[in-house]
């Protein structure tokens, strides 16, 4: 079953259950898709995003959210912090279980190895082969930091 069916089913069992932030979080998350979607076809592809693209934009949803977290928290609104989290919560239903530690490092090496990468400057080589093996599963932000420290 596709991550778009899985989302779809989601919302239907949140709303039978009448779970308002979940409810609430999956329209959001088909909504963006549904945007994305219309992007890519007119892009000429009429089967829409894939379903790697569509982990990459739940990565950046629960990104955003942490975000929001950080300065709802230095506003005193500890109510909107933990509506963050609890959306946070309904989207890494969605995300296969992230890489991390000697994990992370163990990919990280394989692709400078498989890129043939020596410096920063080959930095994107190794981005776009992360993209391609990784989807969902690593937090790029944390492995360009990581690949940065590899390379120098």
């Amino acid at each position: 079953m596709t991550l778009r069916k899985d989302l779809d089913i989601a919302l239907k069992d949140a709303m039978k259950a009448r779970e308002e932030r979940a409810v609430s979080t999956l329209r959001l998350i088909l909504a963006a898709l549904k945007d994305r979607d219309i992007a890519a076809r007119g892009k000429g592809r009429p089967e829409g995003v894939t379903d790697d693209e569509i982990l990459q934009m739940l990565q950046t949803m629960v990104r955003q959210r942490h975000e929001s977290i950080e300065f709802y928290e230095k506003g005193g609104r500890q109510e909107l912090a933990q509506q963050e989290r609890e959306e946070i919560a309904v989207i890494e239903r969605f995300l296969p279980r992230q890489l991390e530690g000697p994990e992370l490092e163990a990919a990280l090496k394989k692709a400078i190895e498989e890129t043939g990468a020596k410096n920063l400057k080959d930095m994107g080589k190794i981005m776009a082969k992360l993209r391609a093996d990784y989807a969902g599963r690593m937090d790029f932000a944390k492995a360009s930091a990581l690949i940065k420290s590899l390379l120098a």
